[in-house]
């Protein structure tokens, strides 16, 4: 790979292994283990300083590795550490590093399974987590401690859309030794520079915008090879939550064709949110593009100077009125994902963060009538005319 080549080149060519066959696209290696031609060749391959081949399909794979270093060249990390999927990532990348006594600064607005992991499970193991409002760098400077071992954050929130200062927060953190872990998802690789900013650990569900199509599960770690090889690999190959060759190779594919969709979904969103600004059937449009938007000079440092694939919409009336709104669409579909092909619309509130009480969702800015919306690749005039049509049935 040329140090040269843009992020697109990069994506369809960085990583390529080809095999003695010389295919144009990459190859499945779907098995789940690797013949050894002598005994003495595989005593070698077990050993830390032994050849630096595969030896079985929880450690690594020829498929899985293509992806692993395509997406560490298109985010400019050394190295990365592909997953079952995104929450192995995130769960991999903290529980990896952390031990009983530690203490983890964390941003409190999160999806609803990074809070179950930073509030549930690490503390039932001895970690102590501090929440604060990612937005507010005060309290992250008050809240990081000289033993502050990590800080975990999304860069650009879900569902609400608060956007953090990413090389602010970074640099308090660094400040006393403290490992940067970021969920990037909503940046996406497209826009994201995170490992520039300052960020040391940078976590992906690739089930959003680098599939991108809605076919598989998949997550990935990314940073130092010193990090990935040496805190997260243990840890992920013994616990088993790699990623399988099939889902790789899919990965692989979404990645080749990932900035073209990307910039059109977030050409499209944006597109939207200045449609539905002001609408008398809106409480609010919080897109990260709008210039009304609290962290909009933030969302612009961050991500490239654009706004996202994701708006939310505050419907006036309640839980009523936004299921009114879901039921009356024709063209984006209820679920919850995002990053998708299609439009996708979310009510957090009883689906992604209903395990939260009333106050906690309040805290968060998570109101009954929130609408997460994804904006697929639709025409955006159709889109229009679907979310518009929706809302006069509200």
């Amino acid at each position: 790979m040329s140090d040269s080549w843009k992020k697109r080149t990069r994506a369809v060519h960085a990583g390529t292994r080809r095999s003695q066959y010389g295919e144009v696209s990459e190859a499945i290696f779907l098995t789940q283990g690797f013949v050894y031609d002598t005994a003495e060749a595989a005593e070698a391959r077990f050993i830390e300083t032994g050849p630096d081949e595969f030896i079985y399909g929880r450690y690594g794979n020829p498929t899985v590795a293509m992806f692993e270093d395509r997406i560490a060249a298109l985010e400019g990390a050394e190295d990365a550490f592909a997953t079952a999927s995104g929450m192995a990532a995130v769960s991999g990348a903290l529980m990896s590093m952390l031990k009983s006594g530690d203490h983890v600064v964390s941003a409190r607005a999160l999806f609803g399974s990074c809070l179950y992991v930073l509030e549930d499970i690490l503390t039932r193991y001895g970690v102590e987590v501090t929440f604060v409002d990612g937005c507010d760098l005060a309290q992250w400077k008050e809240a990081i401690r000289p033993d502050t071992r990590a800080v975990f954050f999304e860069s650009v929130s879900n569902p609400t859309l608060e956007v953090i200062d990413v090389p602010a927060v970074a640099e308090l953190a660094h400040q006393v030794g403290a490992t940067v872990i970021v969920d990037n998802v909503f940046s996406t690789p497209v826009f994201s520079s995170a490992i520039e900013q300052g960020v040391d650990v940078v976590v992906y569900s690739a089930t959003k915008h680098i599939d991108g199509q809605g076919r598989t599960l998949g997550g990935v770690i990314l940073g130092t090879k010193e990090h990935i090889r040496k805190v997260v690999e243990p840890y992920m190959k013994h616990t088993g939550g790699s990623m399988s060759p099939f889902t790789a190779w899919v990965m692989l594919k979404g990645l080749e064709t990932m900035e073209l969709r990307v910039r059109a979904q977030a050409t499209s969103a944006h597109v939207l949110a200045e449609t539905l600004q002001g609408h008398p059937k809106l409480a609010r449009v919080i897109y990260p593009g709008l210039a009304d938007h609290a962290q909009h000079d933030v969302a612009q440092r961050i991500m490239a100077g654009k706004g996202g694939t994701v708006l939310s919409l505050d419907i006036a009336g309640g839980q009523a009125a936004a299921f009114r709104f879901l039921n009356a669409l024709n063209v984006a579909v209820i679920s919850n994902n995002l990053g998708d092909a299609k439009s996708i619309v979310t009510h957090p509130a009883t689906t992604t963060h209903q395990r939260l009480s009333d106050d906690q969702r309040a805290v968060l800015g998570i109101t009954p009538g929130l609408v997460r919306m994804s904006v697929g690749l639709e025409d955006p005039e159709d889109l229009v005319a679907d979310v518009l049509g929706a809302l006069d049935a509200v």
